[in-house]
């Protein structure tokens, strides 16, 4: 005579874990909805019009193209070197280029400052050649790229990580110089996780305060002015700035899951 089976009981497990997981997304879209929806509409549209606010957005997103494509030049050779190397001190290297990412930020503005500015002989020679780091458009730059570029060298050295060596080998057999199996090869198949990676330094990049305030007060940057107008006018005069930067930020970040599931959806 055949067992029966036992139904398995009802797990109480998913209906805790949906109620943590809905405090959380609470937690994230009460103050965001809360801000958005305080701003009152002629206000946002005054703030659409205010040229300072405007060019301040424009040079944030300019900025963090600028750091995102010195991060691309530097960092994903950085990142298949990690991926299908071995030498002395990986691991190290592999921790130092980490450390953004755990530095305060307002630390690391220091920090660069020690470096980039006038009292220092790197900052001296830049000087030398015409190029300024203190209060200046290439200070926000670095800036931006020393917090934001661990996104991206992650995600290419995960891509880079996730190709079969032996492809390579095939390439190089066939008569492929190594840097012809890096463009031909690694690239085409690390692509998504490099495209991935840029536009997370890009996004992270534009929402970056602590160290540009202390290397580049000026000429500021959409975070750095919302600061400025709150501490000189207080709060409702930030409200639509700050309701303005979040629905642009909703925009890009809506922008960039829809080009990631393209690229999905297309095999890339």
């Amino acid at each position: 005579m055949a067992k029966s089976r036992r139904r398995p009981k009802n797990s109480w497990l998913p209906v805790v874990f949906s109620l943590l997981g809905a405090t959380l997304v609470l937690f994230i879209v009460l103050p965001l909805g809360r801000l958005i929806f305080s701003a009152e509409t002629g206000r946002l549209l005054e703030t659409l019009t205010d040229s300072v606010v405007m060019s301040s957005i424009g040079l944030t997103i300019l900025a963090a193209l600028a750091a995102t494509a010195i991060g691309l030049v530097l960092g994903v050779p950085l990142a298949y070197l990690l991926a299908h190397y071995r030498f002395p001190g990986k691991r190290l290297l592999e921790g130092v280029v980490n450390l953004p990412v755990v530095i305060p930020h307002s630390a690391a503005g220091i920090a660069l400052l020690f470096v980039f500015g006038r009292s220092f002989w790197v900052g001296q020679r830049f000087e030398d050649v015409g190029i300024e780091f203190v209060d200046s458009i290439a200070g926000i730059i670095i800036a931006m790229l020393f917090v934001s570029v661990p996104f991206l060298l992650n995600a290419a050295r995960d891509g880079f990580s996730r190709i079969d060596d032996r492809l390579i080998g095939v390439a190089r057999t066939l008569g492929a110089s190594p840097s012809q199996a890096f463009i031909q090869v690694a690239l085409p198949l690390a692509r998504r996780n490099i495209l991935s990676g840029g536009l997370m330094m890009w996004a992270r990049s534009m929402s970056e305060f602590g160290a540009v305030i202390i290397l580049a007060y000026h000429p500021m940057i959409a975070p750095v002015l919302v600061y400025e107008r709150f501490q000189t006018q207080g709060l409702a005069a930030t409200v639509p700035i700050a309701a303005l930067l979040v629905i642009i930020s909703l925009i890009i970040f809506i922008g960039i899951r829809l080009l990631l599931s393209r690229g999905a959806n297309a095999g890339y």
